[in-house]
């Protein structure tokens, strides 16, 4: 897999936060209300010290009594309940907007990757994805929810309490600025390293992610082959590594939290002793000395809260980054800007001088298919066989444009297939492959999920056919029928009933075109002879494409095309080339031996029969 998602990006921080920008748009002014309800908080936080200086300088002089303390008390309590009232405020008006963007984004992350090319998809791990998919998203809207936010106002908040330390006493507020200096220096330098660690962070998670997945889908292989062991290891070398970057990330914001709350400590405890001097030279008095160290404590939060957020800022950064590298990503296979209609189909299918290259293919290296020059008559079944890795299934995802052809044209019913819309060429067009995906959903969904609307039957009735036509029919017997929920992949079912449950979701399209990339391969040889009967009955009008590694299935074919060097050279029925071609004689000598389906010969009560010629196998090995 290419390295997709390690490409460096140069954008600053205030670019990458600023793409985030149509996001925000419609959620504004909830966000500005939320910002102005923090940074009140803020400001009567500040104010709480200033009625500590009027009660030291007048309540609590002697003689004045305790009606002065009392009303001064009750100030501090309703300035505090103002507070809490105003930070729960900006709650309310900044959750439920940053979540409903959240969602929107995640919603159109995915479509985009629905939309993109198979090429796109093959550089790129599952992991990776999912993390952007969902980690990203979740620290872009607690930044928007909270982090931005809150970094204004605490700018702002330290802005205004250093104006007041100022306005109370200059001499103390330059021994408090004067700590500020260093902070800004070693801020920046922070803001360049963290940034690195938080995106290589973010990567070894999105990576460790991907090793995940491919362990659970690949746990029988596992587990098969003994090799749970190694899988552990790698994944342990791995997860060791994404814990060197997190112990990293958490000591460089260790140090920078360090530097932030003991330099302003420093400063006030110079500031004490010279407050001191200052009143008891008669230069301050008590009641701005106690305000100044009031308000000092209330900016000692923000200031010990700037790395905290700083480092959620350039981690949100590095999510906002990771996200439109995906976005920004560019769809390779699209609709035509005049697409031509094509309500019906026949199904006649012509590759005309079809080149196709992979994208990462060297220059000097010979395209994989060279020159394809191939008819298919409507409603005719054609076989194409070929020796392994000579491009067959690279040229049957032509047809439904997972991929487009880099020279020549391939048309449908006399019409280029780049000129139709996805959507109508993958109306026309179903396929099945041999390596069958399943979703974890139930039987009936899986069959149903690209099936077209059939005058006068229902639903139930083109799923009943469907699996009649793929001997698919043990899913009635599943623990719920049809409605049995087949786990992830459908790696419940055995090999040869996914197979036939995604053959029947391909004959409930009810397509011009079927294109079948071996699909049956895991079938014994009876039970594919009465699947390709059916076909041919029911969709007898439907064009077939089919890879063939079986000689029975090439016998079944009404012509057979033969794929070599990357060109089509020889076309027609199996005993004409088998009587007229070596290299085809070579293939059909090559081609794997009929595969014996166990639950074939259960359903068709030929079970007992096998049974029996395996344990006469044991027998004599013995």
């Amino acid at each position: 897999m290419a390295d997709a998602h390690t490409s460096k990006d140069n954008s600053t921080l205030f670019t990458s936060l600023g793409r985030l920008a149509p996001q925000l748009k419609p959620i504004i002014w909830p966000l500005i209300w939320g910002l102005l309800s923090a940074l009140a908080a803020s400001v009567v936080a500040l104010v709480v010290p200033q009625v500590y200086r009027v009660l030291v300088n007048t309540a609590l002089q002697p003689g004045n009594g305790t009606k002065g303390l009392w009303t001064g008390a009750a100030v501090v309590l309703g300035l505090g309940i103002l507070e809490a009232g105003l930070i729960a405020l900006r709650r309310q008006f900044v959750i439920v907007p940053a979540t409903t963007v959240e969602t929107r984004m995640r919603t159109s992350f995915y479509r985009h990757l629905q939309s993109l090319a198979v090429e796109f998809h093959d550089r790129w791990g599952s992991g990776q994805l999912l993390s952007r998919a969902m980690s990203d998203l979740n620290f872009m809207r607690r930044w928007m929810a909270f982090g931005a936010i809150m970094l204004v106002v605490t700018t702002l908040t330290v802005v205004i309490g250093v104006s007041l330390m100022f306005s109370m006493s200059w001499q103390l507020g330059l021994i408090f600025l004067a700590a500020a200096v260093p902070i800004a220096i070693f801020g920046f330098r922070f803001r360049l390293s963290y940034g690195r660690v938080s995106r290589k962070s973010q990567d070894q998670a999105g990576d460790l992610a991907t090793a995940v997945e491919e362990s659970v889908h690949g746990i029988r292989v596992l587990k098969a082959f003994g090799r749970g062991p190694e899988a552990l290891d790698s994944f342990a070398g791995q997860a060791q590594e994404l814990q060197a970057t997190e112990i990293h990330k958490a000591k460089s914001l260790a140090v920078f939290s360090l530097v932030v709350t003991l330099l302003p400590e420093l400063a006030l405890g110079s500031g004490l002793v010279d407050g001191i001097l200052l009143v008891s030279a008669g230069k301050l008095d008590v009641g701005a000395l106690v305000a100044f160290f009031a308000t000092a404590a209330v900016v000692a939060g923000p200031v010990e809260s700037m790395g905290p957020l700083m480092a959620m800022t350039l981690t949100a950064k590095t999510a906002i980054d990771r996200h439109f590298e995906v976005m920004d990503a560019v769809n390779t296979v699209t609709d035509p800007a005049s697409p031509v209609a094509l309500d019906s189909a026949r199904g006649e299918l012509e590759f005309r001088g079809v080149h196709f290259r992979y994208p990462d293919t060297p220059a000097a290296t010979r395209d994989v298919l060279d020159g394809i020059n191939l008819t298919l008559r409507a409603g005719e079944t054609m076989a194409l066989v070929g020796v392994t890795g000579c491009g067959k299934s690279t040229l049957l995802s032509l047809v439904p444009r997972l991929f487009d052809v880099t020279a020549g044209t391939l048309m449908l019913d006399g019409v280029d297939v780049r000129q139709l819309t996805l959507s109508a060429l993958r109306t026309h067009v179903a396929v099945a492959f041999e390596d069958t995906t399943l979703f974890s959903n139930s039987v009936r969904d899986n069959v149903l999920l690209g099936a077209a609307e059939q005058p006068g039957l229902s639903p139930e009735d083109v799923l009943e056919q469907a699996l009649e036509v793929a001997q698919a029919s043990f899913a009635y017997t599943l623990p719920q029928g049809v409605d049995t929920l087949i786990g992830e992949e459908g790696l419940s079912l055995s090999g040869g009933q996914r197979q036939r449950i995604a053959l029947a979701r391909a004959i409930a399209a009810r397509p011009a075109v079927l294109v079948l990339d071996d699909p049956l391969s895991a079938l014994d040889v009876n039970t594919e002879e009465r699947v390709t009967e059916r076909l041919r009955s029911v969709l007898e009008s439907t064009t077939t494409l089919i890879v063939a590694h079986r000689p029975s299935t090439v016998s079944l074919a009404d012509r057979v095309a033969l794929l070599q060097d990357g060109r089509i050279t020889a076309v027609g029925t199996h005993s004409e080339l088998l009587a007229a071609n070596s290299h085809y004689r070579y293939v059909l000598a090559s081609l794997t031996e009929e595969p014996r389906d166990l639950d074939s010969h259960l359903e068709t009560g030929l079970g007992e029969e096998l049974a029996e010629e395996l344990g006469a196998g044991k027998e004599a090995g013995a």
